[in-house]
């Protein structure tokens, strides 16, 4: 089964905002090197976003019919 991209232009940059910052936060203000919950947070966060961002794909939207990428086949609907 192959998944369709759901994740339209702005979207993923928002993700990719939001995924450097988590992790630069991470690395920094939460100190994850030391094992600290909000760090290990952070990072799941970040790295989630970075890929959901590189994919152009969220598992999370499928569920609920979400779609923020523009073809020509969601503009025919």
């Amino acid at each position: 089964m192959a998944l369709c991209k759901n994740v339209g232009a702005m979207d993923r940059g928002m993700r990719l905002g939001v995924g450097i910052v988590a992790l630069v936060l991470a690395f920094t203000y939460f100190d994850a090197m030391s094992g600290g919950i909000a760090g290990i947070v952070a990072i799941v966060v970040g790295v989630v976003m970075l890929l959901t961002a590189a994919l152009s794909i969220c598992p999370a939207y499928i569920p609920f019919k979400i779609n923020t990428c523009r073809t020509k086949e969601s503009a025919a609907k």
